[in-house]
């Protein structure tokens, strides 16, 4: 009788262990949840990446939800629209047409060389100048196949289409002094001369020597330095470095104050900074205006500018390079490299000047008639 009992109750302890057992067994997934769950999670954060690195489709001027246009413009070739503004005498009196190219973050009502020179210098010499919006600034239509060559023709069909002549003046600031170089290679037979103003270089063309532009990149703040490094190296992830936010972009995007020289503080502390136009600069968005300047002025050229030819051989033309010598955007270092390498070009270093030296009192004047009548001056 004892040992019946004793055989029920081992019998109920053996159910009851069964049972916490099975209650503290782990979850087991059917065959193959597992791995489709890990795939679903693995297209999801591809997703967002992808979201991530997609910038928005750019508000282009005319179009439905988009900016009025409000600039006269021409159709190119492609059938994009090119925005731009007529300065000084009328072309049809003027004897010397010049075409300026705008900078980074900037457009056609930026045109340094049209709003500082001198009235007199424009009636004596009959000047008349055409400012443009570079392709996805302003009120011009993005090019999202822009290359070096291809604003170089922009340029040649804008002459074109205003009745310019066979032959017209190219003059470019910063990231437009950059453009310039594909004139002198694409359009030389278009130029009667050309200047490039504190154009901003592109530490990867092959003709520099590697220490040197390893050294004029290093001077750079931390954070240009990833930001040239993203746009040369890994160009589709352009949009998404300069709009993260766990590491510092740009500083010339964020407009930061170190990013001037003293000489070029003392300049823009004399000025009025109110700028009417600022909000159509970048109206349809960051990514077809600074990222691609970005991705195209630091990427990879289809041709050095230091294996150039002089376009003007017989002297018939000029080709000048200006540059202050305490510009910290751009390194004279390879200036003064570039300006050895290109004997015909012209070099005007400017001592104790920075990079929008342009804008000093009378030194637009100074650069025009160098240009226009070969006079020596001062700022030279």
């Amino acid at each position: 009788m004892a040992g019946g009992v004793n055989r029920k109750i081992s019998a109920a302890s053996a159910r009851s262990h069964t049972r916490r057992a099975k209650q503290g067994s782990p979850l087991v997934l059917p065959s193959g949840s597992f791995t489709k769950l890990l795939a679903v999670l693995f297209v999801g954060i591809l997703a967002l990446a992808y979201q991530a690195i997609q910038p928005a489709a750019p508000r282009i001027p005319g179009t439905p939800g988009g900016p009025p246009v409000t600039a006269p413009r021409i159709k190119l070739r492609d059938g994009r629209h090119l925005a731009y503004k007529e300065h000084g005498k009328p072309k049809d009196v003027a004897k010397y047409k010049i075409v300026f190219v705008h900078g980074f973050d900037s457009c056609r009502h930026d045109a340094v060389v049209a709003d500082t020179l001198s009235q007199e210098i424009i009636d004596d010499l009959g000047i008349h100048i055409v400012s443009f919006d570079r392709p996805g600034y302003g009120e011009s239509d993005p090019d999202p196949k822009r290359t070096p060559k291809s604003i170089s023709l922009d340029i040649e069909e804008l002459a074109d289409k205003l009745g310019l002549g066979s032959r017209f003046y190219v003059i470019g600031f910063c990231m437009g002094g950059q453009v310039v170089w594909g004139c002198l290679k694409y359009i030389p037979h278009r130029l009667a001369g050309a200047v490039l103003l504190a154009p901003a270089v592109n530490y990867w063309w092959p003709g520099f020597p590697a220490n040197l532009s390893n050294e004029a990149y290093y001077q750079q703040f931390r954070q240009d330095q990833w930001t040239l490094r993203v746009a040369h190296y890994t160009s589709w992830l352009t949009y998404w470095w300069n709009t993260q936010k766990w590491f510092p972009a740009s500083s010339v995007v964020a407009h930061h104050p170190d990013i001037f020289s003293p000489p070029d503080k003392a300049i823009l502390s004399k000025l009025s900074l109110r700028r009417p136009h600022e909000a159509q600069v970048r109206q349809q968005g960051d990514y077809e205006t600074l990222h691609r300047d970005l991705m195209i002025g630091f990427g990879t050229w289809e041709f050095d500018p230091m294996d150039l030819e002089n376009p003007f051989p017989n002297g018939e033309g000029s080709v000048h390079l200006w540059q202050g010598d305490d510009d910290l955007l751009v390194p004279v270092m390879l200036q003064r490299f570039i300006a050895h390498r290109l004997p015909w070009i012209k070099y005007h270093e400017l001592p104790q000047a920075g990079h929008v030296f342009p804008l000093a009192e009378g030194m637009c004047n100074a650069i025009v008639k160098t240009l226009l009548v070969g006079e020596a001056t001062a700022f030279a």
